[in-house]
C-alpha cells in the first residue's frame, strides 16, 4: 500500500465498476422510470420529426437546414448514449459497467457535446455568409463547403475526445469500484483512479477552457457582425427574419454554454454540494439541449414550423391555425363598412 493510503503501488486495479448515480433517491428510484422513459421517447421523437421534415421536404434541402438537422441527430445521439444506462441505474442500486463500457460510454458523451460545439460553429459561420454577404451565399455555401464543414468538425471533435478516453484508459483505479455518476465521465473516473494525476486534471481543464474559450470567441464576433449586418438591411422584413432566425441559434447556444458553464462550477468550486444536486446538473448538461433544441428550431423556424403544424394537426388545421388573424382582420373591416 502507498503513502497515501490506497493500493496505488499497484497490486489491483479495478476492471469493473458499479455506477451509483442518486444514492439519496435510493427510495423514489422506481418512481422515477416511467418519467424518465418518457422524457427519452419525447427527445428521440421530437428531434426525428424535426429530422424527418427536413429531410422529406425538398425546399429545405439547405445549408442551414442541414446543419439543423445534423444537430438534431447528435441530440439523439447523446440521449441514447446517457439515459438507457441511467434508467438501468434506477432499476437496480448498483449500475454494472465494464472499464472497457465505461471507456466507449465516455467517448460518446463527449464526442457528442463536441459534435453539438462544432455544429454551431458551422451554422454561425452559415448565418454570416448568408447575412453579410447574401449576394455571394448561393457561390461560397455549396455542397462541397458543407461537406468540408462537416468532415472538420468531426475531426476536431475525434481530436479532443480520442486523447481524453485514451489518457484515461491508462490510468490505475485502485481507491474503489464504486463510480458515484450515472454515466462515465470524465471526472468521475478520475476521482476513483490512484497515482499521479496532475496531468489529467490539467489536460482536462485546459482543453475545455481552450476550446470554450475559442469557440465563443469566433461565436460572439459572427453574430455581433451579423446582428450589426442586419440591421443595415433596407428591407424590414428581411430584417426581422435575419434577427429572428439569429435569435434561434442564440437560444441553442445559450442553452449549451450556461448549462456546461455551471456544472463546472459547481464540481471544481463548491465541493460542498451533495453528490445528488451535482449529477442532476451533470444531467440537465447532458440532456437539456436535445429537448430544448427541436421545440427552438420547431417553434421558431416558420419553414419548419409550417411543416409540424401539417403532420401534427392536418393540412386544413394548420391553414386554418394561419388563416385566423386574417378573418378576424377582414370581420373588424366589415364592422366598419356603412350598411
Amino acid at each position: 500500500m502507498g503513502e497515501d493510503g490506497n493500493t496505488s503501488t499497484f497490486n489491483i486495479s479495478y476492471t469493473n465498476f458499479f455506477l451509483v448515480g442518486f444514492p439519496g433517491l435510493q427510495e423514489w428510484r422506481l418512481f422515477l422510470v416511467l418519467p424518465l422513459i418518457f422524457f427519452y421517447v419525447t427527445i428521440i421523437s421530437a428531434n426525428a420529426l424535426i429530422i424527418h421534415i427536413v429531410v422529406a421536404q425538398r425546399n429545405l434541402h439547405q445549408p442551414m437546414y442541414m446543419l439543423i438537422a445534423l444537430l438534431l441527430a447528435v441530440n439523439i445521439c447523446a440521449a441514447t448514449t446517457v439515459i438507457p444506462k441511467m434508467l438501468e441505474g434506477f432499476v437496480r442500486y448498483f449500475n454494472p459497467i465494464s472499464l472497457d463500457g465505461c471507456l466507449t460510454q465516455m467517448f460518446f458523451i463527449y464526442f457528442t457535446l463536441l459534435l453539438d460545439y462544432n455544429l454551431l460553429l458551422a451554422m454561425a459561420l452559415d448565418r454570416y455568409m448568408a447575412i453579410c454577404h447574401p449576394l455571394h451565399y448561393t457561390n461560397l455555401m455549396t455542397s462541397r463547403l458543407l461537406g468540408l464543414l462537416a468532415l472538420l468538425v468531426l475531426t476536431r471533435s475525434l481530436g479532443v475526445a480520442v486523447p481524453l478516453v485514451v489518457l484515461t484508459a491508462q490510468a490505475q483505479f485502485c481507491r474503489t469500484g464504486v463510480i458515484r455518476h450515472f454515466a462515465c465521465e470524465y471526472i468521475a473516473l478520475l476521482s476513483i483512479a490512484c497515482g499521479d494525476l496532475t496531468f489529467n486534471n490539467w489536460l482536462g481543464l485546459v482543453m475545455r477552457l481552450v476550446t470554450v474559450t475559442f469557440d465563443l470567441t469566433l461565436l460572439g464576433t459572427s453574430y455581433t457582425r451579423i446582428i450589426y449586418a442586419a440591421f443595415h438591411i433596407s428591407s424590414g422584413g428581411a430584417r426581422a427574419k435575419a434577427l429572428h432566425t439569429c435569435g434561434s441559434h442564440l437560444l441553442v447556444i445559450l442553452t449549451i454554454y450556461l448549462s456546461g458553464l455551471s456544472t463546472s462550477i459547481v464540481f471544481r468550486v463548491a465541493r460542498n454540494v451533495s453528490q445528488d444536486v451535482q449529477n442532476l446538473l451533470s444531467a440537465i448538461y447532458l440532456l437539456l439541449p436535445g429537448a430544448l433544441n427541436p421545440v427552438i428550431y420547431g417553434v421558431r423556424t416558420k419553414e419548419i414550423r409550417q411543416y409540424v403544424e401539417k403532420m401534427l394537426c392536418g393540412k386544413e388545421s394548420a391553414q386554418k391555425i394561419r388563416d385566423k388573424p386574417n378573418r378576424l382582420q377582414n370581420m373588424r373591416v366589415e364592422r366598419k363598412l356603412p350598411g
